[in-house]
């Protein structure tokens, strides 16, 4: 428990929630408005995963500095997440610019994921500063705020179906804008707050020999296997799907947009199993449930229509809802001294795996038939399962 006069003051919670979701919404906001965008600048041979990947690597390189730099744990982090979140918005709006060429573009979605690195996992920090304890209640919160952040621009595309793309990307900037100056304003440094000096590699590979420590960092490299690819390439197992069964009439509309929003409830669900017991119970729980599900897809994707969409619904959910549980592992088991590095170069590292993740992936669309392809995914959960197989309960 925490003592009293280090209790948060109540709206810290959700402030940094908020400005999670605000700041998070860039993400996918360039794969929400792809296709208007392309038409609108006239340019070909730009894929979905190679957008998706061109963040994917900003994010990847953005964590890699930080972590060398050890900025998340010696610059202010309400500081620095306040100027990752303009830089990010400025990034997200140079899409609307006239003449863009796909060289452009690529690289405007790479500056956009280098200034995530300095929201994601710099919001974590910032809550582990403040909730020592309960911190994986927390962080599902804080992760649930991340999956609504990724689904809003597919959200605002669905619910404004004659919405202009531009609009998507002018709300998008704004709010990640507006998400970085309230957290400014209103989160001060935590009470657990250590600040950190320059980067020891002692520190960093005596981490890593630490057992509870590797297994939880592993648990998390096992989910992002699966993650980030399966969000990305929602749409194409509801096409799959409808292509097997021609007869059986469209799918709900909205229904890739709740499949991703749906896991910000398990998140927090799992944030309050932890409170009960622990973060590595539900964790693996989760895990278990979405290897189950890449497993059956074959299998799933043979359902009528109502059971389809109810599996990949359970699928939306128990695919993330371990990214907070790992990530307080992750943040438990650091030295609070270097523990915002520590979660910053495990996020950089599952982030690199995402990208083997979906270009596999997409390599082998041409190769594998499409009711088999989401069985590429299930090596993460079981990796991830193997890893935690024999830590105690944290």
């Amino acid at each position: 428990m925490q003592p009293a006069d280090c209790r948060p003051r109540p709206w810290i919670l959700p402030v940094i929630v908020f400005a999670q979701f605000a700041g998070t919404s860039l993400w996918f906001a360039g794969n929400s408005v792809l296709p208007d965008l392309l038409r609108h600048a006239h340019l070909r041979g730009v894929s979905l995963g190679g957008v998706v990947s061109a963040v994917q690597l900003g994010f990847i390189a953005g964590t890699l500095l930080f972590a060398l730099l050890t900025l998340a744990d010696r610059v202010p982090p309400a500081r620095l997440f306040l100027l990752s979140a303009l830089a990010g918005s400025v990034a997200n709006l140079g899409l609307l610019l006239p003449g863009l060429s796909a060289l452009g573009l690529l690289g405007l979605r790479f500056a956009t994921g280098l200034c995530l690195a300095g929201i994601y996992p710099v919001g974590m920090k910032i809550a582990a500063d403040y909730y020592a304890g309960g911190l994986g209640k927390a962080l599902g919160f804080l992760v649930g705020a991340l999956v609504l952040g990724t689904a809003l621009p597919h959200g605002l595309r669905w619910l404004g179906a004659g919405l202009p793309w531009a609009a998507v990307v002018l709300a998008t900037s704004a709010l990640a804008a507006a998400g970085g100056v309230l957290l400014w304003l209103l989160v001060p440094n935590g009470p657990f707050r250590r600040p950190g000096s320059r980067l020891q590699l002692s520190a960093v590979r005596g981490m890593w020999r630490h057992a509870p420590f590797r297994a939880a960092a592993l648990g998390y490299f096992g989910h992002m296997w699966e993650l980030y690819t399966f969000w990305a390439f929602v749409p194409l197992l509801l096409s799959v799907y409808q292509r097997l069964h021609p007869a059986a009439g469209p799918l709900p509309a909205g229904l890739a947009f709740a499949t991703i929003a749906a896991g910000a409830g398990a998140c927090v669900g799992s944030g309050y199993l932890a409170q009960r017991w622990g973060s590595l119970r539900p964790a693996r729980l989760a895990l278990a449930v979405s290897g189950a599900c890449c497993v059956l897809s074959p299998v799933l994707l043979r359902l009528p229509p109502p059971l389809f969409g109810a599996a990949v619904l359970v699928w939306g959910l128990a695919v993330v809802a371990d990214s907070p549980q790992f990530s307080a592992l992750v943040a438990q088991q650091a030295p609070a001294a270097i523990k915002g590095t520590a979660l910053t170069l495990v996020t950089c590292l599952g982030f690199a795996l995402t990208i083997v993740s979906l270009q596999v992936f997409g390599l082998l669309q041409g190769y594998v038939a499409g009711q088999y392809l989401f069985l590429l995914l299930a090596p993460g959960p079981v990796l991830g399962l193997w890893a935690t197989r024999k830590v105690a309960r944290v």
